[in-house]
């Protein structure tokens, strides 16, 4: 938060993050770092074994699967801002893969004459022929947005773009978005993220974007998502209070919000039929109190009818913790740490309840973790290794 004029912080300057003031002083401590550790001779030679590690030809690719394609930005001494590219499954396990290049963003930045680092990009659904690309300048928070051609790799010239601005977007459909960026004034929080919310039509300008959620200048930001899972087509609006509380809805066909009545320090996450709620304090609901750790599964349409039977899947002890989790289309993985000892295990509705089994025994040390994989018919529907 900015120092009132009248605080006698004697630092209050610093605040101004661009100002000459501050930046001249950043690169002063920067120039005394640097002269303190570079001239040592081991400088060199750790800059140079790092390099040789991070530049690796040998390195595996981190994918991420979005319809039938696995996307990878690939960043070495040649490509040091990456090149976005694609490839199949059935290439992603030989030894050698082709890949397509979607876009050089080296060339990209020497093309434009803009210092551009790479913020990803969202992959329209069930389409999966059109993204929306992220580019910071110099890696800044505040992104541009364009639209993006997977088919013919190119930019769409009468696309979506959004100039420079702390902006969240996301497909609703192959012509809708929705948007939250600077509208002008009054439509940021205090933090600078998005305050309102709209639903944007392709070839419409972006004044005549439709509002659909607003939230306070104290927010931290408000946001919209669209699930296009099949069968469990929906969308959630809600509002970051800070950095660990929010509220989130289910809105409706018809434009009506219904509350998600969790608590606002609790983080949800909602799969097909199931919401799941990983509490970071204590939750007393019809009669019971449920502890902080403790990982919570219900069937989301009867939550919101009002129902409160929830299934224990997770709760911490002493020594255990849950360190993340992730759906498949059919199962739900949970990684834990016991003792500092990874442990994975795949969870699986049925009429009794959730059954268990490890997919990964407990590690000798360190932490563990699987992830799903989304599937070709569409990054929603989840499928993995445990499916």
């Amino acid at each position: 938060m900015p120092v009132l004029p009248d605080s006698d912080d004697d630092f209050g300057w610093l605040e101004a993050l661009s100002g000459a003031d501050a930046t001249a002083w950043v690169r002063a401590r920067n120039s005394e770092t640097v002269a303190s550790l570079a001239d040592d001779p081991s400088f060199a030679r750790l800059t140079t074994a790092l390099r040789q590690v991070l530049d690796s030809a040998d390195r595996m690719p981190i994918v991420h699967w979005d319809g039938t394609y696995l996307y990878n930005l690939w960043k070495d001494g040649a490509h040091p801002r990456g090149l976005w590219r694609r490839t199949t499954l059935e290439e992603y396990r030989r030894a050698a893969p082709r890949w397509q290049v979607l876009l050089d963003v080296d060339a990209l930045a020497a093309a434009e004459r803009e210092p551009w680092t790479w913020q990803g990009a969202i992959v329209a659904r069930p389409g999966h022929d059109r993204c929306l690309v992220r580019l910071a300048r110099g890696g800044a928070d505040a992104s541009v947005v364009r639209e993006f051609d997977l088919t013919r790799c190119e930019f769409v010239a009468d696309g979506f773009v959004l100039p420079e601005a702390k902006s969240d977007v996301g497909w609703i459909d192959a012509d809708h978005i929705y948007v939250g960026t600077d509208f002008g004034p009054g439509s940021l929080t205090a933090s600078g993220y998005p305050r309102i919310v709209k639903r944007w039509r392709r070839g419409t300008p972006l004044s005549e974007a439709s509002v659909v959620h607003q939230g306070r200048d104290n927010d931290v930001a408000v946001y919209a998502v669209h699930d296009p899972t099949p069968g469990f087509v929906r969308d959630f609006l809600g509002r970051r209070l800070d950095f660990f509380r929010r509220e989130e809805f289910l809105r409706t066909v018809d434009g009506e919000l219904v509350r998600i009545d969790v608590p606002e320090d609790a983080e949800t996450d909602v799969h097909r039929e199931w919401l799941l709620v990983a509490l970071r304090s204590d939750w007393t609901v019809a009669d019971r109190t449920y502890p902080a750790g403790a990982v919570l599964v219900t069937r989301l349409d009867r939550f919101l009818a009002g129902e409160r039977k929830l299934t224990v899947v997770f709760e911490p002890g002493a020594e255990t913790a849950l360190s993340r989790h992730a759906w498949t289309r059919n199962h739900l993985i949970l990684s834990s740490l016991s003792d500092v000892r990874g442990r994975i295990e795949v969870l699986t509705p049925d009429e009794d309840g959730w059954r268990r089994a490890p997919l990964l025994e407990t590690v000798a040390a360190g932490d563990a973790g699987a992830a799903g994989a989304a599937e070709q018919a569409g990054a929603a529907e989840q499928a993995g290794a445990a499916e």
